[in-house]
């Protein structure tokens, strides 16, 4: 992200609040001249850019101008505003503007980064049957970084919602042919709850006979035609957010606080449903038991927080030596569990076995000196009379394993 202020402190606060984001890197100047500098090889290696727009070589804002051209997205940033400014800056088409005032302006904009960066494969649906108000729309929502899909009325919101699973958000309007937005948001609330999906409702009538109806069958918002662009904005914003943290809170109840894996009571919640699966006949199933060896020796060593830190890396290993299909969670201490859709035993042992190696394979730097880890892993493909017996005898494979020397795997026959 690029980042031009003459403010030494508001660039460099801006900076170091972005770059917390995780796999943000931003370049910054404080001037126009800085600017082009930074600018002059590869600018698309930009995604966004943050501009003051009174600069000392650039103070009418010629600096958005430039930035544009070369087709970079710009946010910016100023000490004051009024009508005049702002009516320019929309003019320009500029994703947003901040006012630079108690640091509620940075926050803004790093609000809107992370908000960008977790609906990045999401997307907004909108419904109107007018295709000028459509593209209004579309438009808005484009120029804040959101992927948009729009349909003309009713039935097809529905077939694309069906079709769509990465939609978070719905505009629609009130007045359609065939079906119109209060009956719209019913049967979307029949597919989708209030935490997976926000509505907006949109009518250039605000009475409650518009508004009651939308809201009452499940709209989560409402917007009154004409609109303000900052509403319109805000309100999608906001909507966004209060979905965001659900996830992110449910997220963390189903998280194991150190290793960031399912935890056991998540792991079990979703394992049975593929048991069931499993008892049906539909898919086979290995389960493995993954522990790691001489743990206890780590932390007498070295010290429990050097212990944590093995398992927190060899957790990441773990995760992406695994499939994105297999049900991976920490069970407790240094032991880890997987369910895995298999093909045969065959299958189960060569993928347990690379596992092994990968672990195998690991050196992580503790305490100024690099250790090598090992694990036992128990696999049983046998379903017997529940999801309990299946662990259970995985397990006693791993118990197997560790009694015939350790980092090995051991394959119920």
């Amino acid at each position: 992200m690029l980042v031009i202020d003459d403010s030494r402190a508001i660039r460099g606060m801006l900076c170091s609040r972005l770059e917390e984001l995780e796999g943000v890197v931003t370049e910054h100047g404080g001037s126009l001249a800085e600017a082009r500098a930074l600018l002059q090889q590869d600018p698309l290696r930009f995604s966004l850019a943050v501009l003051d727009l009174n600069l000392p070589d650039a103070p009418k804002g010629e600096i958005v101008d430039y930035v544009q051209s070369l087709g970079i997205p710009v946010v910016v940033l100023t000490g004051t505003i009024d009508k005049a400014v702002r009516k320019r800056m929309f003019e320009r088409q500029v994703v947003d503007y901040e006012v630079k005032q108690q640091g509620v302006g940075i926050d803004n904009v790093v609000s809107m980064v992370s908000r960008l960066r977790f609906y990045g494969r999401s997307r907004i649906l909108v419904v109107d049957d007018s295709r000028a108000f459509r593209q209004y729309l579309e438009a808005l929502l484009n120029r804040h970084g959101y992927a948009v899909v729009v349909a003309e009325n009713g039935l097809d919101a529905l077939e694309i919602l069906d079709r769509d699973p990465s939609i978070v958000m719905v505009i629609t309007d009130y007045t359609m042919p065939e079906m119109d937005g209060a009956t719209l948001v019913m049967e979307m609330r029949r597919k989708r709850k209030r935490e997976e999906l926000a509505i907006i409702g949109i009518s250039g009538g605000s009475s409650g006979s518009v508004t009651v109806p939308l809201l009452k069958n499940g709209a989560s918002d409402f917007i009154p035609k004409p609109f303000e662009v900052e509403e319109f904005y805000s309100r999608v914003d906001q909507n966004l957010d209060m979905i965001r943290y659900i996830r992110e809170a449910r997220d963390a109840a189903n998280r194991d606080f150190l290793t960031k894996l399912y935890n056991r009571r998540y792991f079990y919640s979703v394992a049975e449903k593929m048991y069931a699966s499993a008892r049906r006949g539909n898919i086979s199933l290995a389960a493995a038991m993954i522990d790691v060896d001489h743990f206890k020796r780590i932390n007498d060593t070295y010290g429990h927080d050097a212990g944590d830190e093995v398992l927190v890396k060899l957790a990441e290993v773990v995760q992406h030596a695994l499939r994105e299909s297999d049900l991976l969670a920490r069970f407790g201490g240094e032991e880890f569990v997987c369910l895995s859709v298999v093909a045969d035993d065959a299958e189960a042992r060569l993928a347990f076995e690379r596992l092994r190696k990968v672990i195998e394979n690991l050196r992580i730097s503790v305490c100024g000196e690099t250790l090598r880890v090992t694990a036992s892993i128990g696999v049983n493909t046998e379903l017997g009379e529940s999801l309990d017996d299946m662990l259970n005898d995985a397990d006693r494979q791993l118990y197997l394993a560790k009694q015939a020397g350790r980092n090995r795997i051991m394959l119920a026959a």
